[in-house]
């Protein structure tokens, strides 16, 4: 369960709130600096004031959402206010760069006024390439919007309107369809009349619903013609002439229950009056108009979805308004228009009847998806959503005439293809994966902050098990000042365990011909890292995640002294995980093997091709070097190609090549003109350097420097899963991650 505490250090940790700018072009010399700003930029400028368009081609404009609150109807929390809005404002502009790639600049404006709020965001026009109005109340957000698209030349999108629309209508399309009814003859209740509530009853309706069948309700009830004396005009849309009066007068005998309310508004004995093969969505976060279990006690027949994450059939925005933007942007189109808005329904609809892909799955704890009452709308991480979703609102917005760049869609899907890669869901496969049947881990590092931090999200998320070493009376009062409930955790204190004098003797028995007294042995097995690579030798433990606070050689010399490598494996090596904006590549090795001869690089590369598919990579591995395919004679190239050599002797299926310089294994254009007989195609994903130095030097670079997220030392060639990390710059996030690594490594050893 997540804390307070948990939320508010997430925010506050390091950089304040959520989000940064980071630069796009270099900016490090003069000449840069000259480029960038006066006199160069000055050149831009004259060219944009010569053709206004041209603003798209020289910033970063056709890339840039606003984001824009005045916090009057915050989700689940009402009118906060532009402040407190910010927050949930950042979370969105996470989200479309999360899942779309776009910028966000979050702009909360001062104001409940709609003709000053509609003022200031018509001046800011010339800023952005879409508006994405958020979180304003009834009925003022549904002036401010209309107002705005009449004004303004690039989209207006109000997502609590139709991003909630669009997505509950492709769940409604496909629930239909499960329930043997025509959109056309199926009769509808909403209730909530505010901005999600009246938006969706309109787009239903422009997906075939007919007006007449569709009766709203509000918190006075049923809106019926004659009831009020001043009646709100987007809500007289749907006053008809009616006798009931009642939210359960409503729902009697009708088809289709949408709730966009608030929870426990709807019984089941009203599920129980609706027509056969009823749908029912509950919407209301966190708790809907009724609860999953009792709408599925009170019919069986009944088609459920609600808005949240741990039931199936979840409606959630995020499948809407990135993918939207994203296709929107990309024709530059004037405005988001109805056309738009029903390809994107229908967008959905199709996805979500197409085969799942094992990718999806994987990224769900293997759970298996298939279109059926459990499954009416795709899921948030399927990363076909945005190919799917993207390229048909660009398709539509070309067609409808408000793009003004026409563009070759199936290129286009291509691109989006090669955009979203699967690199940004790898850790969230581990993690699932891991899930599936969590295990001990042991971290000899337990009084640590980080290592009880990281604790504390393993077991909310089920990765593993974790054990603590440390002292039992420390580590609980770390516990309490850090408001950590670690119910369940076992502490072990080496120096009073009860394993000890094993411990002690199997060591020694293992170490006496190297040196080692027994003497010795007890002093050694104090060490936190030699009892915890005793705990998993000896079974007490599946894995091993060490090095907050100490030094690598110190950590890893425990476990190849008491775990040692695999059977058959003479040169234990160490990968890194390099996540590259949107791509993924293995370095190796960085960490273990200082100097190396043809048969260590060999060997390195054998144990990261196993280790590239534990992540569902199929690997391309470059020997690198800094010559290209004997094109310079020197000892140093020489070993890197006998030990190509070898691994073709060795795999001769595996796709490996080399040596190659770094352009050669990254650039595939640049390979295929100059190198065409190379054995693989496309960028090597599977980079082994010559030795440690230029490892370890490339892989700090990519990260300080190049902005790549490194996971990992990823220890592979021991007998069993020991992970190690690094003192300098580790995060919470990183032991999370390595754990997750840990438990799948012994997960597969057991399977083997």
């Amino acid at each position: 369960m997540i804390k307070d505490e948990d939320v508010l250090l997430y925010h506050s940790t390091g950089r304040k709130g959520k989000l940064e700018i980071a630069a796009t072009k270099p900016c490090l010399t003069q000449r840069d600096l000259s480029l960038a700003y006066s006199p160069g930029v000055a050149v831009a400028s004259r060219v944009i004031n010569k053709n206004e368009n041209d603003v798209y081609e020289y910033t970063a404009k056709g890339n840039l959402v606003g984001v824009i609150s005045n916090g009057t109807a915050v989700l689940g929390l009402g009118n906060v206010g532009p402040s407190a809005s910010k927050p949930v404002m950042e979370g969105k502009a996470i989200l479309f760069k999360r899942f779309a790639d776009i910028d966000v600049f979050d702009l909360e404006l001062n104001t409940q006024d709609p003709d000053e709020f509609i003022k200031a965001v018509a001046l800011l026009e010339p800023t952005f390439g879409g508006i994405n109005l958020e979180d304003i109340k009834a009925p003022d957000c549904f002036y401010i919007e209309q107002t705005l698209q009449k004004m303004l030349n690039i989209p207006v999108f109000h997502d609590d309107q139709h991003g909630t629309a669009i997505i509950s209508g492709a769940a409604l399309i496909n629930a239909l369809e499960l329930a043997g009814k025509k959109i056309e003859d199926a009769t509808f209740v909403i209730n909530g009349a505010g901005a999600a509530g009246l938006a969706c009853a309109q787009h239903f309706e422009n997906l075939g619903a007919k007006n007449e069948n569709i009766t709203v309700c509000d918190t006075k009830g049923i809106i019926y013609k004659g009831r009020d004396q001043k009646p709100n005009p987007y809500k007289e849309i749907y006053a008809h002439d009616s006798d009931k009066r009642s939210l359960k007068d409503a729902v009697a005998g009708s088809d289709v229950f949408l709730g966009y309310s608030v929870g426990g508004v709807v019984t089941k004995d009203m599920v129980k009056s609706m027509n056969d093969n009823p749908i029912v969505f509950a919407l209301a976060n966190p708790d809907p108009e009724i609860s999953y279990e009792d709408a599925l006690s009170a019919r069986d027949d009944v088609i459920m979805a609600t808005g949240r994450s741990d039931y199936p059939n979840q409606v959630n925005n995020v499948l809407g308004f990135p993918s939207i933007f994203r296709g929107a942007l990309d024709v530059r189109a004037t405005a988001i228009n109805t056309e738009m808005k029903i390809a994107a329904t229908m967008a959905l609809v199709k996805l979500t009847r197409e085969d799942v892909p094992d990718s999806v799955s994987k990224a769900y704890g293997n759970k298996r998806f298939e279109f059926g009452r459990d499954y009416i709308i795709a899921t948030p991480f399927d990363p076909r959503v945005i190919v799917w979703e993207a390229s048909a609102v660009a398709e539509a917005a070309i067609k409808s005439g408000v793009a003004r760049l026409e563009i070759d869609i199936d290129e286009y899907k291509d691109r989006l293809e090669s955009m979203m890669g699967k690199s940004r869901e790898i850790m969230r496969v581990m993690i699932n994966k891991a899930k599936k049947e969590p295990k001990r881990i042991v971290y000899p590092e337990g009084e640590h902050e980080k290592i009880l931090r990281a604790s504390n999200i393993v077991i909310d998320e089920q990765i593993a098990r974790p054990v603590l070493l440390g002292n039992k009376e420390k580590i609980t009062a770390k516990m309490r000042e850090l408001r950590l409930d670690l119910d369940g955790v076992e502490i072990i204190s080496p120096e009073n365990s009860d394993k000890m004098d094993e411990y002690v003797e199997v060591f020694y028995k293992s170490r006496r011909r190297k040196g080692v007294t027994m003497e010795q042995a007890r002093q050694l097995m104090t060490n936190r890292n030699y009892f915890g690579a005793m705990m998993v030798h000896k079974g007490h433990a599946d894995g091993l995640v060490s090095g907050v606070m100490n030094q690598y050689p110190e950590t890893i010399r425990p476990a190849l002294q008491i775990i040692t490598a695999k059977e058959g494996v003479k040169h234990v090596a160490a990968v890194y995980l390099m996540i590259i904006k949107n791509d993924v590549k293995l370095f190796a090795d960085a960490t273990v093997n200082i100097e190396t001869t043809p048969e260590t690089l060999a060997e390195i590369a054998l144990l990261c091709a196993e280790q590239a598919k534990c992540f569902d990579i199929d690997p391309k591995i470059a020997m690198l070097s800094f010559a290209n395919f004997g094109n310079s004679k020197h000892p140093f190239s020489d070993k890197v190609r006998k030990a190509v050599d070898i691994v073709k002797k060795l795999a001769p299926d595996l796709k490996i090549d080399g040596e190659m310089n770094v352009d050669m294994a990254v650039d595939p254009e640049l390979r295929a003109e100059n190198y065409p007989f190379c054995e693989f195609d496309g960028a090597a994903n599977v980079l082994i350097f010559p030795d440690l130095t230029s490892g370890n030097i490339a892989y700090k670079l990519m990260q300080r420097l190049g902005g790549a997220e490194a996971i990992g030392p990823i220890l592979m060639g021991m007998k069993k899963p020991v992970h190690l990390l690094h003192v300098d710059g580790c995060e919470v996030k990183d032991v999370v991650n390595m754990t997750a690594i840990a438990v799948v490594d012994s997960q597969n050893l057991d399977a083997k």
